[in-house]
């Protein structure tokens, strides 16, 4: 494996450690904020390194189509291009064969999309994924090209695409090959189909990857249901490599899937929701826009070592946001990116330190997702 796992420590099923790579470790669990385009929206890679993030996103699909993956690696590949120095997964374009369904077409052998920005054509098998990934792009983790469906799902539909991304997750695997430098993780899926994600994963250990992801969750089946899946998923992959979980969530999300045995993540939801004016906190979202914080002087977080979080009032951050100023957006993604990174560092001390069941009970009695 070229990225050691060293797991320091367990509790129950949820587990501390550090990923290895060339370019840093990767304390876990971590969350990692979404660059899709080259970018954390609103923000400075800087402001972003500054949170205490390890490791971001990219998108294959969005930047296959602008700058495009050839000109990315002209111009260096995407950590020189954007200024990011530490670790970039990204994702192979699996998640826009079901969020862009109706400008895609799969088959076999590629997915054929029409580009939502100007409908011109582009193919995407999981060869050329791996290549836009690790060749053009430079990523240090790639993903393996897979179909993720939507939920809910008949039964015959997931099994279809799990066994179309078990095949995809071969070929991908071919396509990347033996590399010193670079990991590449395969993702199980199956929907909510417990025998479904079983065969799935017994089939990507056999291919045998450096990490593994649990795709086709966050797909509209809920919290509960998620979590019900999360019972049984994490355990039926290796417990010697990392286990991420693709596109989640909310807090409360991430604190139920570490106590299930995952160690990383991903979500638009910081940043989407500082754009539209909601601060995330230990007592769960708040909503700047509304009127009760006109005249509110407090921070969002004192204890926060972020400017946005302590530095500024909600009143402050409320006039902003009322007045759609950009700088509102910025500071609210700020913040909510650097809440993100507290409460993974505050989940890796409380396993490292035996105590985690008292932190995820204490989290839920203090913490509201509505």
């Amino acid at each position: 494996m070229p990225f050691p796992f060293d797991i320091s420590a367990t509790e129950g099923r949820a587990r501390t450690g550090v990923l290895k790579t060339p370019r840093g470790d990767i304390r876990t669990p971590a969350f990692m904020p979404v660059g899709t385009a080259a970018t954390v929206k609103t923000m400075t890679v800087d402001q972003v390194r500054a949170t205490g993030a390890d490791i971001i996103l990219g998108n294959t699909y969005h930047l296959m189509l602008r700058p495009g993956p050839e000109r990315m690696e002209r111009l260096g590949g995407l950590h020189r291009f954007m200024g990011w120095d530490k670790p970039i997964l990204t994702d192979s374009g699996g998640f826009q064969v079901m969020s862009l369904a109706g400008i895609s077409r799969v088959k076999e052998d590629a997915v054929t999309f029409a580009s939502h920005i100007d409908g011109s054509k582009h193919v995407l098998s999981p060869e050329r994924s791996i290549e836009i990934q690790a060749d053009r792009i430079g990523a240090d983790i790639s993903m393996q090209l897979d179909q993720c469906v939507a939920w809910p799902a008949e039964k015959d539909a997931a099994k279809a695409a799990m066994e179309l991304s078990v095949r995809w997750a071969t070929r991908s695997k071919a396509a990347f090959g033996p590399r010193e430098t670079q990991a590449l993780f395969g993702i199980q899926q199956g929907s909510t189909y417990e025998d479904l994600r079983h065969q799935s994963s017994d089939q990507l250990r056999e291919i045998g990857f450096d990490g593994y992801a649990i795709g086709g969750l966050a797909v509209g089946e809920g919290h509960g249901a998620m979590c019900e899946v999360l019972d049984y998923a994490p355990e039926m992959l290796p417990a010697d490599r990392p286990r991420y979980l693709m596109g989640v969530g909310k807090p409360v999300d991430l604190v139920e899937a570490v106590w299930r045995g995952v160690d990383m993540f991903d979500c638009v939801l910081p940043t989407r929701a500082g754009r539209h004016g909601q601060a995330w906190t230990w007592d769960g979202p708040m909503n700047l826009k509304n009127a009760r914080f006109a005249e509110d002087q407090d921070p969002l977080d004192p204890a926060l070592e972020c400017p946005a979080s302590s530095q500024y009032s909600k009143a402050y951050l409320h006039h902003l946001i009322r007045a759609d100023e950009i700088l509102g957006k910025t500071l609210l993604s700020w913040h909510n990116i650097a809440f993100y990174q507290a409460l993974t560092a505050a989940m890796r001390d409380a396993i490292a330190h035996g105590r985690f069941e008292a932190f995820r009970r204490d989290f839920h009695a203090r913490h509201t997702s509505n």
